[in-house]
């Protein structure tokens, strides 16, 4: 019997932080060229291996996608773009999740280590990270305006991770999360 199970890791597996093109969010200095790490090419041998996974159960699914791999942020990331992607995402991203996670096994399952691979279709990350932006400057300024706790609802870890970053971001206020998957949330304070 083969042994599915994905060890067990830390979360900043799941703390999720891409750049994205569009936005130049999280480009380096030197103009967007990374520096080669020792670590690269190992980096982009995941990217390729969950690429060619997800490569497969597009052809299952009889999907048309352009699939580009690549290392950005210091992790693997593969992005699909192309029409009639929209069931890859699901409702608010959790399908593109799962799918996540099966990439994530495949390249654990080929390189025997945990992979931080971000998965990104038709550019939902990008664009959620802006909604995402407004709805934490929305909090934050409802903070600031009565002085009580604004409790979010429940988000994913990429989520949480984007609202922590612009809340972090702005003075006088604090975030956190609190609760347990999934309905982990963010409460957003005023700083002590």
């Amino acid at each position: 019997m083969t042994d599915t199970s994905i060890p067990s890791a830390d979360a900043s597996l799941d703390e999720e932080t891409v750049p994205t093109a569009a936005t130049g969010e999280g480009e380096p200095a030197d103009g967007g060229k990374e520096k080669k790490s020792a670590g690269e090419g190992e980096l982009f041998a995941q990217s390729e291996i969950a690429a060619d996974y997800i490569e497969g159960l597009l052809d299952i699914l009889d999907y048309d996608g352009d699939i580009d791999e690549l290392v950005s942020g210091g992790r693997p990331v593969v992005e699909v773009v192309g029409a009639r992607l929209q069931n890859l995402v699901g409702q608010r991203g959790a399908t593109l999740e799962a799918l996540q996670e099966l990439a994530r096994l495949a390249v654990f399952r080929q390189t025997g280590s945990p992979s931080r691979l971000l998965l990104d279709v038709g550019g939902y990350r990008a664009t959620r990270r802006k909604e995402l932006a407004a709805v934490a400057k929305n909090a934050v300024e409802k903070v600031k305006e009565h002085g009580e706790p604004v409790r979010l609802e429940p988000m994913s870890a990429f989520e949480r991770k984007c609202v922590h970053d612009v809340v972090n971001a702005m003075n006088g206020v604090e975030s956190e999360s609190e609760g347990v998957e999934p309905t982990r949330r963010i409460v957003v304070r005023p700083a002590d």
